[in-house]
């Protein structure tokens, strides 16, 4: 009994010793202990995150994927309920998804969310129940590594940071569509793990002088179109901005200006699916960046991502079912589309004004370059009704095919439908069938690098119906599925990120066969000998075109191209288009 009693008085004691050194143990952040003036390094931010989890059960650390710095990403969870399975989370809660780091200069979302996860935590803020809290702590950990205290030449603090650039000096916030680094195809990963309601990527804008600390960035509401981007556009976003104005945090939308006054209007930043709000968007996800104003002090920037990272939690616990209830109503509607708009640009006949908080600016004579320069004068603050263009409208209208078609050979574009958990199957035998085929008719290029690639833009086609012969393992992808969005946006070579645009298909750019003019100048005759019809348009083109008429190359290419001769793979887009009530979408079925 005595040895039963001190065995009772261990544990007794044990379990007091725990609670204290919890009690007892510092979560104090490097950014706290610095006054606002530092932030953490790499493996300072990691080894917080887990001293957590050791310590609360609400939160859990996991390793997920690899990065092009050679360090795997993290992911942090927070759920009151001390549960982590997504599959089973995603079906009760909303799930907020928040990415800091991706430009580790910009790092005051790595310091805010490591003091809300504690917070949350410690029970310091209200403690979600209907809510789930997940973050990558740092996304670009190359970026993180190259630390310094020079490249962010325009901003107010920290004393030090990382690199815009990653390991491989990619702007990840360019790569969510190509996925050229590791990291992004990590990302990729998490978001159909996590499966976000809402995603927040944390940023420090550049540009304009203005009065507010706190700008937000939320992705284009007619682009994420219907019922989900009117409920963002009218609900969300005003809702979060009247919460910040109630906690003394003013906010405006991300002021896309930089040599001239805001006063004078400005447009919303269209996030095209490079950018991780425009890539998330394409699975109805509500996305939004922040954007602190890089001249304001660093403390003042963190604490006020904190409150609005904390501000849309609250607003995700009483709006739980709202946005779960809305999103699954839009995924339903969205997998039967029979049209989608591509490349919009701003609709000038609506505009919203902003009672804008700036500074007045005056024009000065430079003393470094003696041309005339702005400045912002601090002591003169006003509020001026300000033009906002944030309406925006398609150019371009396409009709929604039943399916697509990949030839097996385009293995990258197979890799990441596979990695963004597209739906496809493969033929078992070969076929015949009679398919909507696209030619390019023109397209322009960027003449300077961008992200690895020389991106293409401006990109036109030509339609026609072929019978296609394609061999057993070609891939047949239905469209009504819940990644349709992205499946358009990339495989449609108009879209602005389209894999076309994006150089994946650049040999079909290329005639890989020609001709001898010494040699051709006799088929050329006999071609336009047995063809009345060619030798008609030949003709009437050198008649009509003085360019053509005076160009003796040109002409013998012309009648090259339009014979057996020419390769039918130039410039033939290689993915091929099964119409809605065609006799190929019988494949669908059988």
């Amino acid at each position: 009994m005595r040895i039963f009693v001190f065995l009772l008085s261990l544990l007794f004691l044990a379990s007091c010793e725990t609670k204290v050194n919890q009690k007892n143990t510092s979560f104090e952040t490097v950014f706290e202990t610095s006054k606002g003036f530092d932030t953490a390094v790499y493996d300072e931010v990691i080894d917080f995150y887990i001293k957590l989890s050791k310590n609360f059960s609400e939160i859990n650390v996991q390793t997920i994927g690899q990065t092009d710095s050679g360090q795997p990403l993290h992911l942090v969870t927070f759920n009151s309920e001390g549960d982590f399975n997504y599959q089973k989370l995603r079906d009760d809660k909303t799930i907020l998804l928040i990415n800091n780091g991706i430009h580790p200069g910009e790092s005051d979302g790595i310091d805010a969310t490591m003091m809300l996860f504690r917070d949350l935590a410690q029970k310091k803020i209200s403690h979600p129940k209907n809510v789930v809290v997940v973050t990558i702590p740092v996304y670009n950990v190359g970026g993180m590594l190259n630390r310094n205290s020079t490249t962010r030449a325009n901003q107010n603090g920290p004393s030090a940071y990382g690199f815009r650039g990653n390991a491989q000096n990619y702007d990840l916030n360019r790569d969510f569509i190509k996925v050229d680094s590791k990291n992004a195809r990590s990302f990729t990963e998490i978001f159909h793990l996590v499966k976000p309601d809402i995603f927040i990527d944390n940023h420090v804008s550049n540009g304009a002088d203005y009065q507010y600390t706190l700008t937000h960035l939320f992705t284009q509401h007619n682009k994420l179109g219907g019922d989900l981007g009117k409920y963002l556009h009218t609900k969300l976003m005003p809702e979060l901005e009247t919460k910040l104005e109630a906690s003394n945090w003013d906010i405006t939308p991300y002021v896309n200006v930089f040599n001239r006054p805001p006063e004078t209007g400005f447009s919303q930043f269209m996030d095209s699916p490079r950018y991780s709000t425009g890539y998330t968007t394409l699975w109805n996800t509500l996305g939004m960046m922040v954007e602190t104003h890089m001249l304001k002090p660093y403390k003042k920037r963190v604490e006020g991502t904190y409150e609005l990272m904390n501000q849309m939690i609250l607003i995700a616990e009483k709006e739980h079912e709202k946005i779960k209830n809305l999103r699954r109503q839009v995924e339903e509607k969205t997998i039967n589309l029979n049209s989608y708009n591509l490349n919009w640009q701003i609709d000038t006949t609506k505009t919203t004004t902003l009672s804008f908080k700036g500074f007045e600016v005056d024009t000065i004579i430079s003393e470094v370059t003696g041309f005339k320069r702005l400045k912002y004068d601090k002591t003169r603050p006003f509020t001026k009704a300000t033009k906002y263009a944030n309406y925006f409208t398609p150019i371009d209208t396409v009709e929604v095919p039943a399916a697509y078609v990949v030839k097996k050979s385009w293995h990258k574009v197979l890799d990441l439908l596979t990695l963004n958990q597209i739906d496809y199957f493969e033929l078992d035998k070969d076929t015949l069938l009679n398919l909507e085929s696209y030619k390019i008719s023109n397209y322009s290029t960027r003449k300077s690098a961008y992200e690895g690639h020389y991106l293409h833009y401006n990109t036109t086609i030509s339609k026609s119906q072929q019978n296609i012969h394609l061999t057993r393992g070609d891939i047949i992808v239905p469209t009504n599925q819940i990644g349709i969005r992205y499946l358009l946006e990339t495989l449609e070579p108009q879209a602005p990120d389209s894999f076309f645009n994006w150089n994946f298909f650049d040999t079909i750019l290329q005639q890989k066969e020609g001709f001898s003019p010494y040699v051709f100048e006799d088929a050329a005759l006999e071609l336009l000998n047995e063809n009345p019809a060619l030798r008609d348009d030949f003709l009437l083109k050198k008649e009509k075109d003085k360019e053509f008429s005076e160009n003796w190359y040109a002409q013998l290419d012309y009648i090259f191209k339009n014979s057996a001769f020419y390769e039918s793979a130039h410039m033939q887009y290689p993915i091929y288009r099964i119409l809605k009530g065609s006799t190929a979408e019988l494949i669908l079925v059988d």
